[in-house]
């Protein structure tokens, strides 16, 4: 399969970010929870451009934590824009885990960059970046509904979460647990 991304992309965990050092990344979109100290690892990065986030991988607003919301999702696609603009650009897309906000923010990128590619081209192009692929539901609505596409980000995302329910079954008692079951719901559809 032939990479959508105009550029460059790789998605990855915190723990993940040290072996990345020498990649020669141009821009780092890194979304970390409020609080979460940064990494470390970024010391070792060459100069780049960077983008830091702050909201935790909910889907539904709760009371005691920050959930992805329209700020976050504009600041994605401008910084999107600025990389389709750069020749030579190359970039790294970090949270936590390297599963959910980060392959969400990577979808909304992609979706913005090859509007002519459908959503189901993009979401099948971040699962072969990267392989635990299941992103962040909200995070997607806001970005589609900005992008003008219609739903089709959030809907074609259903393919993705049936994919790794197929492979994981045990994620539908996790993602329900922790408030995502719109996503497994999605899947089940």
């Amino acid at each position: 399969m032939t990479s959508i991304a105009p550029f460059p992309i790789t998605v990855c965990g915190i723990e993940e970010l040290g072996g990345h050092c020498a990649t020669g990344v141009s821009h780092v979109l890194s979304i970390l929870d409020p609080g979460h100290p940064e990494p470390e690892a970024f010391g070792s990065y060459g100069e780049h451009a960077r983008l830091e986030l702050r909201f935790h991988d909910i889907i539904e607003p709760e009371a005691e934590r920050l959930a992805p919301g329209p700020e976050h999702a504009a600041a994605i696609l401008e910084f999107g824009r600025g990389l389709t603009a750069e020749q030579g650009a190359r970039l790294l897309v970090h949270c936590h885990v390297g599963i959910s906000r980060s392959t969400a923010a990577m979808a909304l990128i992609l979706a913005q960059a090859r509007p002519e590619a459908s959503a189901e081209a993009v979401l099948q192009g971040i699962l072969a970046i990267r392989e635990k692929t299941w992103p962040n539901l909200r995070l997607l609505e806001l970005g589609d509904a900005m992008l003008g596409r219609g739903g089709t980000l959030p809907r074609a995302a259903a393919a993705i979460y049936r994919h790794q329910l197929g492979i994981r079954p045990h994620l539908v008692e996790v993602m329900r647990k922790a408030g995502r079951g719109r996503e497994v719901d999605a899947a089940e559809a």
